[in-house]
């Protein structure tokens, strides 16, 4: 690749113009293709495009539904978007499994998000101690003009604390902010406070009467949100007694499987190489209604997966119980999010998923989200203990690998025939169609 200047400043036509001049023929094509993926309303492309920076077209991923999620006694067919065949499939069975038993019960543990104020100082401790719970209401009346219409609402600064981080950084400090920011994610709100909080401390200590000298100087080195928020968690789970779980393959009694699911999810507790793909599970169904609601999936991600190995080790999001004869399956876990703002006010697919879930609040959007991932997580598991991981994977993907072969249409309805009884795999398939072309 060539180096290119004012790239950003370039329309997109100009930009695949250059990447298609630095590519093969081949690879040029392809770039050539991205027009095709365009929205035919002008106005609308202008608002993708201004989502990002250098966007070139549109990245399309499948739009689904998992119905008959029954939460708190309440249904709801749950927006999904991902490009993994099976996770919506896993989603509704566990869904219509659990609907049956009475579905998913939730509550929300807290709602308080953290932003931090990074900053050294090299004077004594207990003087700062000292000002800071003299100056803290002051402090955060000075903030009072930025927080108004959270307040009105019901969210705003729920606490200011110092903490003391000088036993692991030389005069390192923090200035630890809890909000709570209603339906929105808040993370514009909690960062514009937390850059006027800098510009009052230094103000506040430069005029205090406590420090003299090199004493006063605060050196600032950031402020920023923290998107590890343990305290911003929801817990989800299903229950029933263990006779009422029914039979499954292979003649599996209900109590063999709950006591087979039960040491499954035991490991992924005490062993981190299982618990890291135990709770990819966990989030795929999670990360797909993030997206699907526009919100931030990275953050949700990193957030879940620190929140795993808070205790010092990796491990399972999700636990098990089999006590009194009862079958109880739960997940707790932290999840940021907002219903209002942001890209769920800009993005029309976005808007959509929040009004085919009637228009949650952010609390009531944690707790579908929780159930999701639980649901999906207690699909993969049973799959797991029971038929295999496989044997239902490889039949949804089927059809991805049927369309990679460019098989036609009847090849594919054939081919979903021969292979109802029979294992999937890509040269299985690619030697069906090659007997069915011969013939």
């Amino acid at each position: 690749m060539n180096i290119v200047s004012g790239f950003s400043k370039m329309s997109k036509t100009q930009k695949l113009d250059w990447l298609s001049g630095q590519l093969d023929s081949e690879a040029s094509d392809l770039v050539k293709n991205l027009r095709e993926y365009w929205h035919p309303d002008e106005k609308l492309q202008r608002r993708f495009d201004e989502f990002s920076e250098n966007t070139l077209t549109n990245y399309d991923l499948p739009f689904g539904i998992a119905p008959n999620f029954l939460i708190n006694g309440k249904v709801y067919s749950v927006p999904m978007v991902i490009e993994e065949s099976s996770v919506v499939a896993a989603a509704s069975l566990g869904a219509k499994f659990w609907l049956e038993r009475g579905g998913f019960k939730t509550k929300v543990i807290s709602t308080v998000k953290i932003g931090q104020v990074h900053f050294q100082w090299q004077g004594p401790k207990d003087k700062f101690e000292t000002f800071f719970a003299q100056a803290k209401s002051e402090i955060l009346d000075s903030v009072k003009f930025l927080t108004h219409n959270m307040d009105v609402r019901g969210g705003g600064i729920v606490d200011l604390a110092l903490v003391d981080m000088t036993h692991e950084i030389e005069n390192y400090y923090q200035l630890k902010l809890s909000a709570q920011t209603c339906d929105a994610m808040g993370a514009n709100f909690i960062n514009s406070i937390l850059e006027e909080l800098a510009q009052v401390l230094k103000r506040k200590i430069a005029s205090s009467h406590h420090f003299v000298g090199t004493e006063k100087e605060v050196h600032i080195i950031m402020c920023i949100l923290s998107n590890y928020t343990p305290e911003c968690a929801v817990e989800s789970y299903v229950e029933c007694p263990i006779d009422e779980l029914g039979s499954f393959a292979g003649g599996m009694t209900g109590r063999e499987f709950a006591e087979k699911f039960a040491t499954a999810v035991r490991i992924a507790e005490v062993d981190p190489h299982r618990a890291v793909t135990h709770n990819k599970g966990i989030m795929n169904g999670i990360d797909a209604v993030v997206i699907a609601t526009g919100n931030d999936f990275r953050a949700i991600e990193a957030c879940a997966h620190a929140y795993a190995a808070r205790d010092g080790q990796y491990r399972s999001l999700s636990k098990v119980s089999l006590e009194n004869d009862m079958f109880r399956f739960s997940i707790k876990v932290p999840l940021a999010v907002g219903t209002v703002g942001g890209l769920t006010s800009l993005h029309p697919i976005a808007k959509t998923s929040l009004a085919i879930l009637k228009n949650p609040s952010a609390p009531e959007l944690m707790q579908i989200m929780a159930s999701v991932g639980l649901a999906q997580n207690f699909g993969a598991v049973k799959s797991l203990v029971t038929t295999g991981i496989q044997k239902g994977h490889m039949k949804l993907h089927l059809l991805n690998i049927f369309n990679q072969l460019d098989a036609t249409p009847d090849q594919i309805e054939k081919g979903k025939e021969y292979f109802s009884d029979k294992v999937v795999s890509f040269t299985a398939v690619r030697n069906f169609l090659a007997m069915t072309t011969n013939h």
